[in-house]
Formats: structure tokens, sequence, C-alpha cells
């Protein structure tokens, strides 16, 4: 039977409406990844997307976990989004073994701890299956595939065309299966395993008024019913035959309602798991 990590896209959301605090994190609480981990064994790490992690903070992380608790890091948005990364610094998006090191660098001490789960390498919707996405792919799939790596894609070109599952499945990478607002350019929602020792899920939520429109939290501002929690819990258990480890993440992070569904799917799945007091007090 496959291990089962369930967890949140993020710890941190110190700030702003969709904030965590009094909604997950009781008032004053100081070592947040500390008490997050008391009630989850997996987290996904956003900040590495921005720039490449620095290792003291890695180290500091590994030690506030438990022993059995996982990581998994985005990778550079330099290898990913170029567009993006070049608004951001002004600087060509231009890839170089130097850039490779220093991500690599950051993630060291997961991966030297058995912290690592996996690489995430997210790709944006613009990204299309032709001849320069499968060369940037086979590329992020080449340098990185010494790890266990998973892809997320979001155009449809990609999940039309037999021809990713190979490529992935031959660097037994995981193909991230998402759940999103449904658009008409949109991947499919029933993907291939492509990985025998990793399956890989992201809930991002199904709030499609405020998708293209919102900022970055009201996007997310969606919570999962009961009945779409059963929903997703068939997609992971099915899953569940044909892999080692099954990692799920839930990016609904408006307010704590990732780690409101996350427990949610905990219990969905008949996994044991203790409640989240501030989660039974503050409702929005």
């Amino acid at each position: 039977m496959a291990e089962y990590r369930i967890g949140t896209s993020g710890w941190s959301y110190p700030r702003g409406e969709g904030t965590w605090n009094g909604y997950f994190y009781p008032p004053g609480t100081k070592n947040e990844l500390g008490y997050y981990s008391q009630f989850f064994n997996c987290v996904e790490i956003n900040s590495s997307f921005y720039s490449p992690i620095n290792p003291t903070w890695a180290e500091s992380w590994v030690r506030k976990t438990p022993d059995d608790f996982v990581f998994t890091a985005k990778l550079w948005q330099k290898f990913t989004h170029p567009k993006m990364f070049e608004a951001a610094t002004g600087e060509a998006a231009a890839i170089s073994r130097d850039d490779v090191d220093l991500y690599l660098k950051g993630i060291e001490p997961l991966w030297q701890s058995g912290k690592l789960g996996a690489i995430l390498a997210q790709f944006p919707p613009s990204f299309e299956n032709d001849k320069s996405g499968r060369q940037t792919l086979e590329a992020v799939l080449d340098t990185f595939g010494e790890y266990p790596i998973a892809i997320e894609l979001r155009h449809k070109s990609w999940s039309d065309d037999p021809a990713t599952a190979t490529l992935l499945a031959h660097f037994n990478a995981a193909w991230v299966q998402i759940d999103e607002p449904k658009f008409s350019f949109s991947i499919s929602r029933e993907l291939p395993v492509t990985s025998t020792s990793l399956a890989y899920f992201r809930f991002h939520g199904r709030n499609a008024e405020d998708w293209w429109t919102g900022n970055n939290e009201t996007r997310y501002r969606y919570l999962y019913a009961p009945n779409e929690i059963e929903e997703l819990s068939e997609r992971v258990r099915a899953s569940s035959a044909s892999v080692q480890k099954i990692l799920v993440f839930f990016n609904n992070h408006w307010k704590a309602y990732a780690p409101r569904n996350a427990g949610d799917l905990i219990k969905s799945l008949g996994l044991s798991f203790q409640g989240i007091p501030t989660l039974n007090l503050a409702e929005d």
C-alpha cells in the first residue's frame, strides 16, 4: 500500500485578508512550522520559486520538524517562468550551471537529512507542448532527474499528446494531478501515473470567478465541500496501487481553507487525524 502524505502549499501566511493567523495559528504563535508539523507530515516550500533557498533556513526547517516530516521545494522561477523572472529582476533568464548549483545548494540540507520529498517544477498555463516547450521540459528533467521530481503542466496540449507520459515515465517523474477551475485550454483532470515511486496532487480550488481577475489571495478563496472532498479522495485513492508514495497539497490558502480541507481529506481516506483546535473556532 502506498504511503500517504497530505499537507498544504506553504505554511506562512502572516498578512493580508487571507491570513492564517487566528484561523490556523493561535494568536502569538512564534514557531509556525513547528506548530504546523504537529498536524501534517509534509509541506510545499513556496519561497524557493522566487529565489534559491538560503541553506541556513533549510537547516532550521529540518531542526523544527519531526524526523518523518518531508518538504517539497518548488523549482526556481528562472527555470520555469522566465518572463516572470525577467519582469521581477530586470535580468535575462539565461540558465547557467551556477544557477543549478545555487538552487541545489539551498535544498541540500533537506536532501541530506532525508526530508526532501520532491522537487516541484510548476509551469505556467502559457507553457505549451511545442518544440521550445519540449526542449525546456526535457532539460529540466535531465538536470534534476537524480532527485524525486514532479512536473505540473497546465496546458491541454500536453495531455493531448501521449508522448508526454512517455517522456515523464522515462525519467520516473510524477505528472502532477491538479484540480482548479476548468477552461478551454486546461489540461485533463485524468492524467496517467508516470512514476512508480511517486504520485503528486495539487488542489488549487475552483474559484473560476476570481481566477484571472483576483489577486494572489482572492484567487484561492475556495473551500471544498464534503462531496468534493470525497471526489478528490477517490482520485487520490485510485493511484495508491501504482506508486510507493502519494503527496497531496491543498493550495486554497485563503484564511486557512487549505489546512481545513487537508484535514478533511485525511479523514476521508480513513487516516488518523487529531483535528486542529483553531480551525474549529475561527470561521470565515
